[in-house]
């Protein structure tokens, strides 16, 4: 299975998935009245991290899971009442979402100045959704985007996400996602598995080795489980000794041996002249241990057929934070923009498209006001912005993920050959910004 499934997590309110100040200035705006204003919010980045030449779109489809189920319940109105007063708790109790929500499709590519998101409404209805859509935004962003330099790096080899136990486990099972959209082929996390219909694997951890009295009694017994078609860990005592047992006790059909640890250019080289001189030719070799985008690439010479990545496509540390912002830029039709140094932001509601050559080469991104000047069309330029949601409900027809996936992996196509290094540079493509003033 590719695609989402219907199988999704349990029902639960997401209401409280959010900072407190959204309940203060929702009660100082019913007080005052201006709570019925109609607003509109965009999510866009500033600037992309460092190193970053583009950025992908990812988490679209849980943030429109997470306002449907935006519902404050007895529950979540008990923990607020000492928080807020009485007008507001009767506020919540009916609250629903009922405005429009425009954005980019998952799997597209943003730029700094993007505008991702776009929720428009009463100020009541959509300053609710700063934080839900922040926090999606911003970690399914970066995941994908860490996950997309990856998916590029490795090539047509395979590529496992493994990062399950250096995350929290709801956000693990995000990033299975993010990953796969990215490009990555497997996760070893079983509940992105059964919500989101992602491939699974899984093998063996050097403690199914050490519990065996020995290595030939642990593969022996993984064999006799899983068949010889599975896939060995040899770099618990000796790699070179590991690979001989692993052989001799499985044959030449193994599936494949997994190196966990040390020089992996070196131990690859030598694992596969091994596994050819045994022969078990069709045995492939699995390299995991704090692989990044820039260790792949550095392994693309290598006789390597699949990287298991975990912690950097998880964590900080290969997924810096998109540094997305959610920003009120129009109250009733009037444009209005923060100004502060180094955080400001641009009035008036926004589309966007991208321009091409002849060629399919992108060649900018044109940011506009979505009722005004508009740039000149041309047959090849895609608006990027599609609708989300309409009147409070998901618009019907949005991509799958399988579909989602098929898009980042022709956008990134698109991209002049230097938006896809990995050194540090400009954004692939430049923002051109046809706004009043700008």
């Amino acid at each position: 299975m590719t695609a989402e499934t219907t199988a999704a997590a349990p029902q639960v309110s997401t209401a409280l998935l959010t900072d407190q100040y959204e309940m203060t200035m929702l009660q100082a705006a019913l007080a005052d009245g201006t709570a019925k204003r109609q607003c509109t919010f965009e999510v866009f980045a500033r600037r992309l991290p460092a190193g970053r030449r583009y950025g992908v779109v990812a988490g679209v489809q849980r943030f429109i899971d997470a306002v449907e189920d935006f519902r404050f319940g007895d529950a979540e109105l008990a923990m607020l009442e000492p928080i807020v007063d009485r007008p507001t708790l009767e506020f919540l109790a009916d609250y629903r979402f009922d405005g429009d929500i425009d954005g980019y499709p998952e799997g597209e590519l943003y730029f700094p100045g993007s505008p991702v998101l776009s929720v428009r409404g009463t100020f009541a209805a959509a300053v609710m959704l700063e934080t839900v859509a922040l926090s999606i935004y911003n970690f399914d962003c970066a995941v994908a985007s860490a996950a997309a330099r990856m998916s590029s790096a490795a090539g047509d080899r395979t590529l496992i996400e493994m990062g399950s136990r250096r995350a929290h486990e709801d956000a693990a099972v995000a990033a299975a996602r993010a990953a796969y959209l990215a490009g990555f082929d497997i996760t070893s996390n079983l509940e992105a598995g059964r919500r989101y219909g992602i491939p699974t694997g899984g093998t063996a951890a050097h403690s199914f080795t050490l519990l065996h009295d020995s290595e030939e009694d642990a593969f022996a017994a993984q064999i006799a489980a899983q068949g010889t078609g599975t896939t060995l860990l040899v770099d618990t005592y000796d790699i070179t000794k590991g690979i001989e047992t692993a052989v001799r006790v499985a044959g030449t059909d193994l599936g494949a041996v997994r190196i966990d640890s040390g020089d992996l250019g070196v131990l690859a080289r030598s694992a596969r002249d091994q596994l050819d001189a045994l022969g078990a030719k069709q045995t492939r070799v699995v390299l995991s241990g704090d692989l990044d985008e820039y260790a792949i690439a550095a392994l693309r010479a290598e006789p390597v057929d699949s990287y298991g990545v975990g912690t950097s496509v998880v964590t900080g540390s290969g997924a810096p934070t998109a540094g997305m912002v959610y920003k009120l830029v129009e109250v009733d039709g009037r444009p209005v923009e923060k100004r502060s140094e180094n955080k400001a932001s641009l009035g008036g509601r926004k589309s966007a498209l991208r321009r091409h050559r002849s060629s399919g080469t992108a060649t900018e991104e044109v940011v506009f006001l979505a009722e005004g000047q508009h740039p000149e069309p041309d047959e090849r330029d895609v608006v990027l912005p599609i609708p989300l949601v309409r009147g409070g409900s998901r618009v019907d027809g949005l991509p799958a993920l399988v579909d989602s996936r098929r898009h980042l992996k022709d956008a990134l196509v698109t991209l002049p050959w230097e938006g896809l290094k990995l050194s540090q540079g400009d954004p692939a493509i430049p923002t051109t910004l046809l706004l009043p003033g700008h």
